[in-house]
């Protein structure tokens, strides 16, 4: 009964954050275009999936996402894990001892997490698809989710890696920000603006609740940290890396086929030459 109750609360809390949205979409609709769509009855249907879908997905953030990334964190910056020791003079005596890098699996289930949350993603899937339909092929659906992926992957385990040693947040950011400036003036102009979205699309809602459970389960175990000051951020990192990873991908892929056709016209100046 507390599963139902608790459905029913999220359910209900659901509905009144999503009837704005539609009294504004279905208002415009009925009263400024003053049009009924064609097909209404599927765009009520599929509200209410919305609606259900919501609902149960807000429970599954709550019930296993949250705790399951701060459990992540929990286990993996335990001194017991980290040096192999179980109690006693041992443990404490690793506490002292523990560097920046003794904590390598914070850092790589950092970048295995970011990676396949990214590519998981569903607001990246139907960018990366609109994307390769509007470029005519030119930019590829799974190029551009690996590209947003690796990004995301090197932002959190960089990110990991400022809790850990206590860094300022606002000096990666503004180097971040500083290539970023760099690269969009070479970058190809095509893939400036998706680069730039490519930022916005991996802030969803796969990627973000794991993130920052993993952000406020390392700033709570890793001894020093605040979890106010040092738990949040990781999102930014999350934000900012794929803008620069897309972009680095077009500059390779234009600089692999400036390549391909220097190459081309080399042959067929032998050719004609023999």
């Amino acid at each position: 009964m507390d599963i139902f109750a608790q459905l029913l609360d999220t359910t209900l809390g659901t509905l009144k954050d999503v009837f704005p949205i539609a009294v504004i979409i279905f208002g415009f609709q009925f009263f400024v275009i003053r049009k009924k769509p064609a097909n209404l009855a599927e765009i009520l249907m599929g509200f209410v999936w919305v609606v259900v879908g919501l609902s149960f997905f807000l429970l599954g953030l709550e019930w296993c996402l949250f705790p399951l990334g701060r459990l992540m964190a929990e286990q993996l910056t335990d001194p017991m894990f980290i040096h192999g020791v179980e109690s006693g003079q041992q443990l404490a005596t690793a506490v002292n001892t523990i560097d920046w890098l003794d904590y390598y699996w914070v850092y790589l289930f950092a970048f295995l997490i970011g990676f396949s949350t990214t590519i998981a993603e569903p607001s990246l899937m139907a960018v990366a698809i609109k994307a390769h339909e509007v470029s005519g092929g030119a930019i590829g659906v799974w190029g551009l989710r690996i590209a947003v992926a690796n990004g995301v992957a090197v932002g959190i385990s960089l990110g990991c890696y400022r809790i850990v040693v206590g860094d300022p947040i606002h000096w990666y950011i503004i180097a971040g920000y500083i290539v970023v400036v760099i690269q969009t003036t070479f970058a190809p102009k095509m893939i400036i603006p998706l680069a730039y979205d490519s930022g916005g699309v991996t802030t969803s809602t796969v990627t973000v609740p794991l993130v920052a459970a993993l952000g406020l389960g390392l700033s709570e175990t890793v001894p020093g940290r605040n979890p106010l000051i040092d738990g949040f951020g990781l999102i930014a990192f999350a934000s900012l890396f794929p803008v620069i990873s897309v972009m680095a991908y077009a500059q390779l892929s234009e600089i692999r086929a400036r390549g391909a056709r220097k190459m081309a016209e080399k042959r067929y100046e032998e050719k004609n030459v023999m």
